[in-house]
């Protein structure tokens, strides 16, 4: 009997209108292997949606406002950031990126669990506005956060020039922020290192079930 429950919670591990939904910041180093991993949670699960962020930039390409980004004046987006709306912020090449309270709230209301990929410093800030927040606030009652490292800095380093993508000077400054940012994992609730992706991802899974109390 508990073998046939386990497979069920494993078919079906997040209900479609959870009535506890997640906000699950992930931050790594450049080269770890978040990004694949957090698009192939999102592939797998409907109900898991990237948070949109806002920006100052201007679109490129076929990006639509209010998918891809929500496209802000820089005078738009400092005025919300004096009215204290954004969980999260920052200034990126001369352009403002940040993370909107109201929107991670309205996907979290509509059923959805939200997912954000962001640095060090900008999970930082989310921790800091959860403080403001009522305990019983959705955001605050669904926040988790994960850390995910690389085996090695030599793997890492090896991943990296293996996109053959970026030029040395490149590739050594995310090396160099690497280790600055794996000095902020003790930081986060979970960590968990990506040194096989099918291992990696099974436990960024475990870490979402146990976080909703299927696990």
């Amino acid at each position: 009997m508990e073998e046939k429950q386990t497979e069920l919670k494993e078919a079906d591990p997040f209900p479609s209108r959870p009535s506890r939904p997640l906000l699950v910041v992930v931050s790594a180093p450049s080269g770890a292997g978040k990004s694949t991993l957090c698009n192939r949670l999102v592939d797998e699960f409907p109900n898991i949606k990237y948070s949109v962020s806002c920006t100052t930039r201007n679109p490129r390409g076929d990006e639509k406002d209010g998918v891809h980004y929500y496209f802000l004046s820089k005078k738009e987006f400092k005025e919300r950031i004096k009215q204290g709306e954004f969980l999260e912020h920052a200034k990126v090449h001369g352009n403002f990126y940040g993370t909107l309270e109201d929107t991670v709230l309205y996907a979290m209301e509509e059923g959805f669990h939200v997912l954000l990929d962001i640095d060090v410093q900008g999970a930082r800030q989310i921790r800091e506005a959860l403080v403001r927040l009522d305990p019983r606030h959705p955001i605050r009652r669904g926040f988790t956060d994960v850390f995910i490292s690389p085996p090695s800095m030599e793997e890492l380093e090896k991943r990296l020039r293996g996109r053959e993508t970026d030029e040395d000077s490149v590739i050594q400054k995310r090396l160099e922020n690497a280790k600055s940012e794996m000095v902020c994992a003790t930081e986060y609730s979970f960590q968990l290192v990506n040194d096989d992706l099918e291992k990696a991802y099974h436990e960024l899974k475990t870490v979402i079930l146990s976080a909703v109390g299927l696990a």
